[in-house]
C-alpha cells in the first residue's frame, strides 16, 4: 500500500501554524481570532496600518506577550505554553525595530557572544574560540556583507550595517523561524537592495516573517503578503493581488 499521502502531508505541514489567536488588553482585542500559516523557505511579509496588531503578533510568537486564546504551533511545539528563552532555544529568532547590538564590541565579538554555546554564564566562562565557531562567524560575516568590518568596533558601523549585524547575531543561533520588525527602516537605497538579497538567501531552509511599511521593499522580497487590520486578516496573497484588493485600498487610503 502506498504511504505517499503521509509524506505529502508532512511536506506541506507549515513550520508556523497560528490558529484562533486572540489577545485582549482591557477589553480591546489587539489580535482577534487570527489564523496564519507560514511554510519553510517562505518569506512572509505582514503589512497593515499602524495599530493593526502587527508587532503584537510577533510579541505573541516569541512569548513576550501572553495570548488570551488560541494556539501557536512551531514545528509542532505549542509556543503559548513556553517561556521566552525556551522559544529561542526551539529555533525562533526575533529582531526588533531598534538594533540591539553591543556597540563597544567588535563585529566578530558580537557574533561570537551570539553563538549558542556562549549564551549561559557557565557557557561563557568555559567558552573556547573553537575553529567551528570562528568558521561560522566568518561565514555569517560574509553573508551579512561585513567581512571587511569584522574587527571593527560595532559603534563605527552605519545604521544599515548595524541592522545586518543584528540579523547575523540571530543567524549564529541557526533559527528555523526568523522574525524581523521593519528591517530596512532608515536604510539607504543600496542597503535596502542588499537586505532584499540577504533575506532571499537566508530564507532557504528556514521561514522568515517580516513586518514592513516600505512597499517597494515588500514587493522585492515577499513570497506572500498578509494584510492585518484591527487584529484580523483583511487580505492575503501575492503583492499584486493584495495591492489591487478594494478592501486593502480602502483601509490604506482611509489612513
Amino acid at each position: 500500500m502506498s504511504k505517499q499521502p503521509i509524506g505529502v502531508q508532512a511536506q506541506h505541514r507549515p513550520v508556523l501554524a497560528i490558529e484562533g489567536l486572540t489577545v485582549s488588553f482591557d477589553g480591546f482585542k489587539a489580535v482577534d481570532d487570527l489564523n496564519l500559516y507560514v511554510d519553510r523557505n517562505e518569506v512572509r511579509v505582514v503589512i497593515g496600518p499602524n495599530g493593526a496588531g502587527k508587532t503584537t503578533v510577533l510579541d505573541l510568537i516569541c512569548g513576550k506577550t501572553a495570548s488570551t486564546a488560541g494556539s501557536i504551533q512551531f514545528n509542532n511545539l505549542e509556543l503559548t505554553k513556553m517561556r521566552e528563552h525556551d522559544i529561542v532555544r526551539a529555533g525562533v529568532g526575533r529582531k526588533f525595530q531598534t538594533p540591539s547590538i553591543y556597540e563597544n564590541l567588535t563585529v566578530f565579538e558580537n557574533l561570537e557572544v551570539s553563538f549558542p554555546r556562549g549564551r549561559k554564564v557557565f557557557g561563557a566562562l568555559v567558552f573556547k574560540r573553537a575553529p567551528d565557531v570562528v568558521e561560522r562567524i566568518e561565514r555569517i560575516a560574509e553573508e551579512i556583507f561585513l567581512t571587511e568590518q569584522l574587527h571593527q568596533q560595532a559603534d563605527l558601523l552605519s545604521h544599515g550595517q548595524k541592522q545586518w549585524l543584528e540579523i547575523g547575531m540571530l543567524l549564529m543561533q541557526e533559527p528555523e523561524l526568523l522574525m524581523l520588525d521593519e528591517p530596512v527602516a532608515g536604510m539607504s537605497v543600496s542597503e535596502r537592495e542588499k537586505t532584499a538579497e540577504l533575506l532571499g538567501r537566508i530564507s532557504k531552509g528556514r521561514s522568515v516573517l517580516v513586518i514592513e511599511h516600505d512597499m517597494e521593499f515588500v514587493k522585492s522580497i515577499a513570497h506572500k503578503v498578509t494584510v492585518l487590520h484591527q487584529g484580523k486578516i483583511l487580505a492575503e496573497g501575492s503583492m499584486d493581488a493584495v495591492q489591487s484588493n478594494p478592501k486593502v485600498i480602502e483601509v490604506y487610503l482611509g489612513h
